[in-house]
């Protein structure tokens, strides 16, 4: 059974055209927003370790895989594969990476700058240590280039407030003498 074209004579987008085959939907049912996902396969447990499906496999006898990396520092090499050379792979199991060397004079620096917040005369020199170390950080790849740049920015501009105060207190002098030379 066919409806009858809607008024206006524009077809329903809703109507493909051909007949039916599945029962209309109940628009008053509740109507999950999510899709129903597919099931696992039968005797799928996600709490037991999945296999490797390479275990049993063995390289070709007597020449190692073309692209096969060396096993970490500490452990074996599998069968068939020739001994770790010492000093690659990874550290051994519990050691990590050696940590970047910080430049001394950055944190130097930056302690300084921020000294001079009570201090006044420590910020601009640790904004001058920072521009050293900034530079000894270009020339050595240490580490500390955010500490350096802090101790610029915040010794100068420590700096430049210490040399407005000065400056109003300059005036202030001079507008003290000059008030007290008129009377």
């Amino acid at each position: 059974m066919t409806q009858p074209p809607p008024a206006g004579g524009w077809p329903d987008p809703a109507s493909t055209g051909q007949p039916s085959s599945s029962p209309p939907v109940d628009p008053t049912l509740p109507v999950s927003p999510h899709p129903q996902l597919p099931t696992q396969p039968t005797g799928y447990d996600p709490y037991q370790p999945a296999t490797d499906p390479y275990a049993g496999m063995t390289p070709n006898p007597g020449q190692p895989p073309a692209a096969a990396p060396y096993p970490p520092a500490g452990y074996p090499p599998p069968a068939g594969y020739p001994p770790v050379p010492p000093g690659y792979g990874y550290p051994p199991p519990g050691y990590g990476y050696p940590q970047q060397k910080t430049n001394s004079m950055a944190i130097v620096a930056l302690v300084l700058s921020l000294i001079g917040i009570g201090s006044c005369i420590t910020a601009p020199i640790g904004a001058i240590m920072g521009h050293v170390a900034m530079r000894q950080i270009r020339e050595t790849g240490e580490g500390g280039e955010g500490m350096a740049k802090a101790a610029i920015i915040v010794g100068w501009i420590l700096t430049g407030l210490l040399a407005l105060v000065i400056i109003g207190y300059a005036i202030a002098i001079a507008f003290a003498i000059a008030g007290s030379s008129s009377v």
